[in-house]
């Protein structure tokens, strides 16, 4: 959907004459517009007063639209979102240098209309300066040492991975310790696999693991709290990335006309009270010789300065907040998604799904997986790396914004302009990948077979804004998606062919499969 449109259906919406008015207004500025002086800075589209390039982009996927400017104007261009200057970095070569060899220039991150009225400054994700520092650095401090990348750790993903296969078991015509066992097993005989939407379940099952560390306890599936609380999450990242917050974002005197802005903060109020809630229940129960999860351990802090008269500490409740919202939103969906994008492609490829079943059974049987198993699975291994890397979750990344004056690759980029660092040009960078276009595990496969590491693999993005739970979404990933292929064999819908399960995205936040079933069928 263009911006234009959007602006049209929200003005309609108002009345006849909002609608006319912006007509003319289109009219007026397009030709009126000359030409802009462009001196040092990067080239780019030629851009309208107010409205920038909107017109040029598709909102329902603005990387597919920007990697065909970089075709035109080369790895580092500049283009109008609205009224808003952005440069956007394409290709790998470019995104790693601007990154990590410039990692001071191009850190800081720069947030968005209807998030900034929320975050106001706070949290760990959409924030700068001291706070941001702190924040994270108290994040990964205590992240670490509630589990992310230990031992600990993979335990609770092993324990919420037999959560999960209990719930595809039941669509598969099992059900795990049942009394039903048998009627059922009877049912599995006349249809193997009923088709499900594995969304929510796959959604609970990584929640539950950042509910663990953040709050020290899981919830039950069947928990209507829990289930809101995920529900309430999946539809704000598809609001987020709705053409009319997107022009909201740029247009914020709009506001009122769309009904996705008033719905999106009504659901994240709803999150802030419940998690308000939650911190007054477990503030209640505290003990500073024994924290939980994060959220002991940081009102353990908080208490610690108040009681030391620090008065300018930025452990407050307001950041204690942000933080744990941010924590759970990039806890949960990104991995989950990715997980579903996995189980899609081994429905959509029934040959490589077949070398990880093999693979699997060679080396590791029906035991328990365990991370150190991934060294002797590298074709499993690729197949989890390719998934990452053909599902492309972040597109355009997260926006960061340049903290000085800064001359780059011959261009002139001031301080205080956003950066869109785009991940699609470096997932499929051409010069990269034999085959960017297509699903092929042969990405990080050598000739003899042996896994390979690939440096153009920037999934979890780089420099001082990589993502703070990489090690806990990569031991995630192996084992949830291990566990679910060593127990069952995905495949399309009864009357649907491999051919014809579709892997457009929709449009959202991040790049989620379009809504589909699967049958899960239990592997002998």
């Amino acid at each position: 959907m263009s911006a234009l449109e959007v602006l049209l259906q929200s003005f309609c919406s108002a009345s006849l004459l909002g609608t006319l008015l912006v007509l003319v207004l289109v009219y007026f500025i397009s030709t009126r517009s000359g030409p802009q002086d462009e001196r040092r800075e990067p080239p780019g589209p030629r851009a309208l007063p107010l409205l920038g390039n909107l017109l040029q982009l598709d909102l329902s996927r603005p990387d597919c639209s920007l990697l065909e400017f970089s075709r035109h104007f080369g790895s580092v261009f500049t283009v109008h979102f609205g009224p808003k200057k952005v440069v956007v970095l394409a290709g790998y070569q470019t995104v790693k240098e601007a990154l990590v060899e410039h990692a001071e220039e191009f850190g800081e991150r720069d947030s968005v209309q209807i998030l900034h009225e929320i975050n106001q400054g706070h949290g760990v994700l959409w924030t700068n300066g001291d706070s941001w520092r702190e924040m994270r650095r108290f994040s990964l401090m205590n992240l670490k040492d509630f589990g992310m990348g230990r031992k600990v750790c993979e335990d609770k993903i092993i324990e919420e991975s037999h959560h999960l296969m209990r719930v595809f078991q039941s669509h598969g015509g099992l059900t795990c310790g049942s009394a039903d066992v048998v009627p059922l097993l009877l049912t599995h005989l006349l249809l193997p696999g009923r088709a499900f939407d594995s969304t929510l379940p796959m959604n609970y099952s990584t929640a539950n693991i950042i509910c663990s560390m953040v709050y020290g306890d899981r919830f039950d599936y069947e928990d209507p709290h829990f289930q809101a609380m995920v529900s309430r999450l999946n539809e704000n990242v598809l609001l987020l990335g709705s053409p009319s917050v997107q022009v909201y974002n740029l247009f914020p005197w709009l506001g009122k006309w769309f009904a996705n802005r008033r719905r999106f903060r009504q659901l994240y109020d709803v999150n802030i009270q419940e998690n308000l809630q939650t911190f007054r229940q477990l503030e209640e129960t505290l003990n500073p010789h024994l924290c939980r999860g994060f959220v002991d351990a940081f009102l353990v802090r908080k208490q610690s300065l108040e009681d030391s008269n620090v008065t300018d500490s930025h452990f407050h409740n307001t950041n204690l907040l942000m933080t744990v919202l941010h924590l759970f939103a990039a806890g949960t969906e990104t991995t989950a998604t990715t997980l579903r994008w996995g189980l899609l492609l081994m429905s959509k490829y029934p040959a490589i799904q077949q070398r990880v079943h093999q693979e699997l059974s060679a080396v590791v049987g029906r035991r328990q997986i365990q991370v150190e198993d991934r060294k002797n699975l590298p074709y499993t291994d690729a197949v989890i790396h390719e998934i990452q890397r053909f599902a492309n979750i972040i597109p355009l990344s997260l926006p960061h914004r340049t903290s000085r004056d800064v001359t780059f690759q011959g261009h002139f980029i001031r301080k205080g302009t956003t950066v869109y660092p785009l991940l699609t040009s470096v997932l499929y960078d051409p010069s990269q990948w034999e085959t960017p276009d297509s699903f092929n595990p042969r990405h990080f496969l050598d000739n003899q077979g042996r896994f390979v590491k690939r440096d153009a693999f920037l999934p979890f993005s780089a420099g001082r804004r990589v993502c703070l739970g990489e090690s806990l979404a990569r031991m995630e990933l192996f084992i949830f998606f291990t566990s679910l292929l060593q127990s069952f064999r995905f495949s399309p819908p009864p009357g649907v062919s491999e051919e014809e399960l579709d892997l457009s995205p929709r449009v959202g936040f991040t790049r989620n499969p379009r809504a589909h079933q699967l049958c899960a069928v239990p592997r002998e």
